[in-house]
């Protein structure tokens, strides 16, 4: 229109948090679940970025558009197949579990995405994304990419006992949870061991499993930690609530950060969800799968979870469920003191 003022859209892949996520054989409710308690929780758009088998991507569009538009209009989600751009394919998809060392190759394919939190398919929100996407703001000038340790205590770590290769730090990383800067990462020049000048991330990563590949027994996750050793700097470490898994309670509580804020991310790693092992994780996992989506969120979420919780006080997990509750009952508060200031908001007579 005559006279109005212009103003410049922003770029497509700042609008909204971009999560990524690598699906194959069985993970389908597993990963659906995960995509649902990011959208439970979180205030500011995202897109979804699903890395599938083939056979599994018409059942991805038909079960996301099943969810009410309350939710739908909150994300938008681009479905890919599974592709590695160097090396041997059937090698990259059969290293550790089937397909996980895509999550190695998303600087490469997404290529207009400038940031990116990347989870296994067992993770579950306990808060919103918003505040881990946060962190992006505190890495310092060489820092491109966060995880956490893959363990609390150096001398029970699987790294510090068991490894056959170089780990970061005193117990290793685990990849499950990784919040990556691929701007950068796309434009770095990584130290290694195998040419003194430094490689590319694309060029460096099927060298690098070559060297490794008799060494490694965790695939895609000790590459990473393999990357990360020869350079530290480039790595921020968040705590441990980030990246709660069964080893952080299962022998005592040991991750304080957890103790004092409450869980953030859960990791369900180790099969938990779908055994009788663990029966806390599989409790969140299964309240948070059965929740209707428009229903109360205290009623149907929040009370059954501490009903489910009395039964699993038999385990160490159990006997802290506070440790579980804390975010979940944070966040829940959040979302309905945000309603009411928008819904007196919008009826406020002046």
């Amino acid at each position: 229109k005559p006279g109005e003022q212009k103003h410049p859209k922003e770029p497509p892949s700042l609008q909204c948090m971009h999560l990524a996520v690598v699906a194959c054989g069985d993970r389908l409710e597993e990963t659906l679940i995960m995509l649902k308690s990011a959208v439970l929780f979180s205030s500011r758009r995202l897109c979804f970025h699903i890395f599938a088998e083939d056979s599994l991507k018409p059942e991805f569009e038909t079960k996301l558009k099943e969810w009410p538009s309350s939710y739908t209009k909150k994300f938008e989600s681009n479905i890919y197949p599974i592709t590695f751009s160097v090396g041997n394919a059937q090698e990259w998809k059969k290293l550790f579990k089937p397909c996980a060392a895509q999550r190695l190759f998303l600087p490469v394919i997404l290529k207009d995405v400038d940031s990116l939190l990347y989870v296994d398919t067992d993770v579950l929100f306990l808060r919103p994304i918003d505040d881990i996407w946060q962190l992006l703001r505190e890495f310092n000038s060489t820092q491109l990419a966060a995880m956490a340790p893959e363990h609390e205590m150096p001398k029970i770590g699987w790294y510090s006992r068991f490894a056959r290769h170089p780990y970061y730090g005193s117990t290793g990383l685990n990849s499950g949870v990784m919040l990556m800067n691929l701007t950068r990462i796309r434009s770095t020049r990584f130290k290694n061991s195998l040419i003194p000048g430094g490689l590319t991330w694309e060029e460096m990563l099927y060298p690098l499993y070559q060297k490794y590949k008799n060494y490694i027994t965790w695939g895609d996750q000790d590459l990473l930690n393999i990357i990360f050793y020869f350079n530290p700097e480039c790595l921020y470490v968040f705590p441990c609530q980030w990246n709660y898994r069964p080893d952080h309670c299962m022998y005592g509580s040991n991750c304080r950060g957890a103790e004092e804020e409450g869980v953030s991310i859960l990791h369900g790693n180790r099969g938990v969800y779908h055994d009788d092992k663990q029966p806390t994780f599989k409790a969140l996992y299964e309240v948070i799968r059965d929740f209707p989506f428009e229903d109360n969120l205290f009623q149907s979420l929040y009370y059954p979870l501490q009903s489910r919780f009395l039964d699993t006080v038999h385990t160490l997990c159990g006997r802290i469920p506070q440790v579980f509750l804390k975010q979940i009952e944070k966040t829940m508060k959040k979302v309905y003191e945000n309603r009411v200031i928008v819904y007196l908001g919008a009826n406020h007579k002046y």
